[in-house]
């Protein structure tokens, strides 16, 4: 403004004139800009594609995709904030409008630098979804895009505000103020959103597990929440669970370490029975059943000595536990089939009462 003020000419002619070179300036600015952001856009598009072309990952694609035609806009509004700025306007007309593109640079920079986290944090999560210790997991992915919106969201108002000479530490005190009202009076609420959080992170479950709580409850995870976890029972009843309520208890994942199961039956035979045969009998009907597994074998052991006939316990095990209870039922009824054809007895409760004759 102080050169503009100093070689202002005053005649009217000269005033068209100044006018003239001035709005010549910026439209030169304006194109060497608009020039610049095609130039950008055609050499990420032809040769960082073909850079990116040739390793192994498609990050590098998908982020050239996704964030050149925003390096083409940031290019083109800066070139028309300057234009605007040095243009001979009254100081509140350049204010206005340089405040307006200035609020739609900072739109256009959080907006490339939020596409660039999700496809990082999407790159991320699919490169570990088989590992149950990444720190990101795919059910946590929308939240932890949401909580980078919200950042990025805030930290673009700030920057505005402090651009306009806004006081920042007055509006961040009553952001303070706020939350904390806020926070006393939905205490429960936020309880189970921390531990929703805590279970995405720490991931003790996956939607899929089959998992038994301390109340004796199986059922299969559907989704996990930020307020509480749906599960499907056994009975085809969803069962909804507040989070803070899973992070406190002792549960039991039946789908880790792996998905394989471990089943036992109990059966008692009679007295006089040959106790290898019945055991060599348990483990040969539990190998002709499909779901068993073969590595690790099943086993048959001699438990205990009842009060009617002896105990033997058959444990084995099946490839997925959907299974188990499908692979008892054929056990029991092959179990039953072979006793019969072996004549080995499965004895009922016998009680032996003596009487004692009484003095005459």
């Amino acid at each position: 403004m102080f050169i503009q003020a100093l070689f202002q000419p005053q005649d009217g002619d000269g005033i068209m004139l100044y006018w003239a070179k001035e709005i010549l300036a910026a439209l030169l600015i304006l194109s060497f800009f608009w020039m610049l952001a095609h130039l950008v856009s055609a050499v990420l598009n032809k040769w960082g594609q073909r850079r990116a072309s040739r390793t192994t990952t498609g990050l590098d694609d998908r982020l050239l995709q996704r964030i050149t035609p925003h390096i083409s806009r940031l290019t083109i509004m800066i070139g028309f904030y300057l234009a605007v700025r040095s243009m001979p306007l009254h100081e509140r007309l350049v204010q206005l409008f340089s405040g307006a593109l200035f609020v739609v640079l900072v739109i256009i920079i959080f907006n490339l630098i939020l596409h660039a986290m999700d496809e990082l944090m999407k790159w991320f999560v699919g490169s570990r979804q088989d590992n149950r210790d990444a720190l990101i997991s795919d059910q946590m992915l929308p939240i932890a895009e949401k909580l980078a919106m919200l950042f990025l969201i805030g930290t673009a108002l700030i920057i505005i505000l402090k651009h306009f000479n806004y006081d920042i530490f007055s509006v961040v005190t009553a952001l303070g103020i706020g939350s904390l009202a806020i926070g006393l009076a939905a205490k429960d609420t936020l309880a189970n959103m921390i531990s929703g959080f805590t279970l995405m992170l720490d991931r003790p479950f996956r939607i899929g597990d089959r998992i038994q709580l301390a109340g004796g409850q199986i059922g299969d995870v559907l989704a996990i929440g930020l307020r509480s976890t749906k599960i499907k029972t056994m009975d085809n009843q969803q069962l909804i669970i507040p989070n803070s309520d899973l992070c406190n208890t002792i549960l039991i994942n039946q789908a880790f370490p792996d998905r394989r199961a471990k089943g036992s039956i109990n059966v008692g035979v009679a007295y006089g029975s040959d106790v290898e045969q019945v055991k060599e009998l348990l483990v040969t009907t539990a190998l002709e059943v499909e779901p068993v597994l073969r590595d690790p074998a099943p086993e048959a052991y001699f438990a205990s000595l009842g009060d009617s006939g002896l105990n033997m316990s058959l444990f084995f095990w099946v490839d997925e536990y959907e299974r188990l209870f499908a692979a008892t039922d054929k056990i029991n009824t092959q179990i039953i089939r072979r006793f019969r054809e072996n004549n080995i007895e499965i004895p009922y409760p016998i009680r032996t009462v003596i009487m004692e004759k009484g003095p005459e």
